[in-house]
């Protein structure tokens, strides 16, 4: 049942008050309202409304609370927790949107629209004034949580919205894929850094050996997590090849254990590894990364990141003429489309044919910090 009530304003309007009460066997299971400027709008919304709450299950779903994003959020990360550790920033993006007041929309009321909405209030002054691609990331991660929110706990989430969003955001002339990074390291980086980094462990032996390190992750092109994750048990001594477990991949993260083949200048640093420890490299990732971010500032090199060691590394080889599968057997690439991103040729050759820095890395001695067998060395 449905009545309308009129109430005369302040100042001298009128406005209208629809409200819809239902009841089944004398007790009352549902109530709404809404207040209208006009009666003919107040009526034009009690017929839709009583429709829409005639259809079968229609009540219960209006009578459900429903659970916000952020508590969406705070269940995935739970959830992945409980499997393998999300990375740092895909966990910080995801904290910081629960934070934010689309952290507060209940799940049923996430739709294209709010999407659209959160992407642009980001790019705005307000929402931080961030780039369309970081909006994307911010997407592309909250679509990981989405994507799984209604199969795998029954919330009410619109399946389509976040590609519904991404297409309006596309139409609106926003390119929010990342940009590909094209930077690699040139020889007098390299120099300046591998000086910095001996210079270190001159002075503290048992510090991390970032000359081993940088070295391996150029020859290798192993990512700086994985080459703290290899074990001496995962080294195929025949096949020249380490099992890389759980390596990254967008389709497929826990389980996805790759054989890569470590290139001869890799193998030789490698192999200059104590084997005291379960871990060739018994250290830790975020160290790795704060100790070449702090080097870089010091020698006052720009925006060269350790994970360019990779890209280096894997436009090394297409300039030495590798194909694409013999590549694709180092990088742990699945298609070209992924390889292609790390590729960026700047002649033919090897660069590093006689370089002086691969005799000094293989030569550096090695000075393990105290630790137990399992636990990670943190510095």
């Amino acid at each position: 049942m449905a009545t309308i009530r009129a109430r005369k304003l302040a100042d001298g309007t009128v406005s209208y008050t629809a409200q819809i009460r239902i009841k089944r066997d004398g007790v009352q299971v549902y109530q709404e309202s809404q207040t209208f400027a006009r009666k003919q709008a107040a009526q034009a919304w009690v017929r839709r409304r009583e429709a829409e709450l005639d259809q079968p299950g229609a009540i219960e779903r209006a009578n459900r609370k429903g659970v916000t994003l952020q508590d969406m959020i705070k269940q995935y990360l739970d959830e992945m927790e409980k499997v393998r550790p999300l990375g740092k920033t895909k966990e910080a993006t995801l904290n910081a949107i629960a934070a934010t007041e689309f952290g507060q929309t209940i799940d049923s009321d996430i739709n294209s629209q709010r999407l659209v909405d959160f992407a642009l209030w980001r790019m705005s002054k307000e929402g931080g004034g961030v780039q369309p691609q970081t909006a994307g990331n911010d997407l592309a991660h909250l679509g990981a949580v989405l994507s799984i929110a209604r199969p795998a706990w029954g919330y009410e989430v619109d399946t389509h919205s976040m590609g519904d969003a991404r297409k309006v955001l596309r139409k609106l002339g926003y390119n929010m894929k990342s940009r590909e990074r094209n930077r690699r390291p040139t020889l007098s980086e390299l120099d300046k850094l591998l000086e910095h980094f001996a210079g270190i462990l001159q002075r503290r032996p048992s510090s991390i050996n970032m000359l081993k390190v940088a070295g391996f992750a150029l020859f290798s092109t192993r990512r700086q997590d994985e080459i703290c994750r290899i074990l001496w048990s995962d080294v195929d001594e025949a096949g020249q090849r380490v099992l890389v477990r759980d390596m990254k991949n967008p389709g497929q993260k826990i389980g996805n254990d790759v054989w890569c083949y470590i290139p001869d200048e890799a193998w030789r640093i490698m192999n200059t590894m104590p084997k005291s420890c379960a871990e060739i490299f018994p250290y830790n990732s975020a160290t790795i990364s704060s100790n070449w971010a702090k080097a870089c500032k010091f020698l006052e090199i720009e925006d060269l990141h350790f994970h360019d060691l990779r890209h280096d590394g894997v436009s090394r080889l297409f300039e030495m003429d590798w194909d694409i599968p013999r590549v694709a057997s180092v990088s742990g690439h699945r298609d070209w489309n992924s390889l292609r991103r790390y590729t960026h040729l700047r002649g033919r050759g090897d660069i590093y044919n006689g370089w002086k820095w691969l005799f000094k890395i293989i030569a550096a001695p090695v000075v393990l910090g105290a630790r137990s067998e399992n636990k990670r060395e943190i510095q």
